[in-house]
């Protein structure tokens, strides 16, 4: 027995059948605890389809993604299985993320761009654009422009606004559809000070060609993905247009780990302001995952803090508008040692780095540990289920 298999067209249609959207983080190489997660949800979605052969592009109509997790959204999108990826970031992280004396990440960035350019195409092909047909499903890549300082969710909805029309005042202007994919996920996980920013071409002119340069979109409100691929979605000028209802909309978050906000930093300045960007990060991840709670029906729903509680007797509406669920590791010394109590407390607070291919093998294994503790096949409620092939 096999499930359908639609085209891009079928997933993105606003045809009044419910809908999956499965947004992932972004978090360097902590990315590979989230392949961990999702192998799992690959398992039980093949289990409950009777289809061996199922993939996350069969099922999930628009899989979104930040830096790390628009690698593996984007991978995804072409129908790979979370094996093959899986076997593919393992290789990436340690061929990537190559220390050098010559860079410190102050004066030069950390990493060379160039091996995970290399990277990117081999995976996705020098010449595929975003509008290519090896995209089996809808593909949202958040990233941040950061010569106009606004945030780009770019996507690959053939009635989006930019994705096929030339805006009518500047005829020269690339539609989205025309952007190389490889850059536009290079683009996404261009972290200040990890990466140097990526420039696209974006049009032309008479004399020479405009372009806009991009950087990791972690740097927007969005390294949880979740609220604006809510927003793309469901809202009328990203044209995709889909209705909302807890029994239309399923949207299916997953994390790269809670940060362990007791891991001591140095008091360099230069340290400090990193940790108050990256404390602005976990504000927003906060606040993004209360959101999601204060909109939805979820069995995953976690007390946000003491006063709030998860919030689920506390709707914004009269109605959930989506089926959300969130599943996230978490790096604090006393949950790891739950799931691994064998691992040492050094090795531990190592975790939260995002930029050690050593730790990838424990992350993998802490992701799937997880899972088989968090992810329950029963999550899926049947209401989402697919047809028959």
């Amino acid at each position: 027995m096999t499930a359908e298999r639609r085209s891009l067209a079928q997933h993105l249609a606003s045809d009044g059948r419910p809908k999956r959207i499965l947004a992932l983080d972004g978090g360097g190489l902590r990315g590979i605890l989230t392949l961990g997660i999702l192998e799992k949800i690959e398992a039980d979605l093949r289990t409950r389809h009777d289809d061996p052969k199922l993939v996350l592009s069969d099922y999930f109509d628009l899989i979104a993604g930040t830096s790390t997790g628009a690698i593996i959204a984007a991978t995804l999108a072409m129908g790979w299985t979370v094996s093959d990826l899986k076997e593919k970031y393992f290789e990436l992280g340690e061929k990537v993320f190559q220390k050098s004396l010559l860079r410190n990440g102050l004066v030069r960035a950390k990493y060379d761009e160039e091996e995970l350019k290399k990277q990117l195409r081999s995976v996705y092909g020098a010449a595929t654009l975003l509008g290519s047909d090896k995209l089996l499903t809808g593909l949202l890549v958040v990233t941040k422009r950061l010569d106009t300082g606004s945030w780009w969710p770019i996507g690959n909805n053939p009635r989006g606004k930019y994705y096929a029309e030339r805006k009518a005042d500047k005829k020269n202007t690339l539609a989205n559809s025309e952007y190389p994919l490889w850059q536009v996920v290079r683009a996404s996980t261009a972290a200040p000070s990890y990466f140097e920013s990526e420039w696209i071409d974006i049009g032309s002119d008479d004399k020479k060609k405009v372009r806009g340069e991009y950087i990791d979109g972690g740097m927007s409100p969005f390294n949880n993905p979740s609220l604006i691929a809510l927003m793309y979605a469901t809202l009328e000028g990203y044209r995709v247009n889909w209705p909302t209802g807890a029994d239309r909309l399923l949207l299916v978050s997953v994390g790269t780990g809670r940060a362990d906000k007791e891991v001591k930093k140095s008091a360099l300045a230069v340290e400090l302001a990193v940790k108050g960007l990256l404390g602005l990060m976990d504000d927003c991840a906060a606040l993004q995952e209360a959101m999601m709670q204060w909109i939805s029906t979820s069995r995953t729903a976690r007390a946000i803090d003491r006063e709030m509680g998860d919030l689920q007797h506390d709707l914004v509406g009269p109605a959930p508008l989506i089926t959300y669920l969130r599943y996230n590791g978490d790096l604090a010394v006393d949950a790891v040692k739950a799931l691994l109590p064998k691992l040492k407390e050094d090795k531990i607070k190592s975790l939260t780095e995002m930029d050690a291919p050593g730790n990838m093998k424990t992350l993998y294994e802490l992701g799937s540990l997880t899972a088989a503790r968090d992810v329950r096949a029963d999550d899926f409620p049947t209401k989402f289920d697919l047809l028959p092939g």
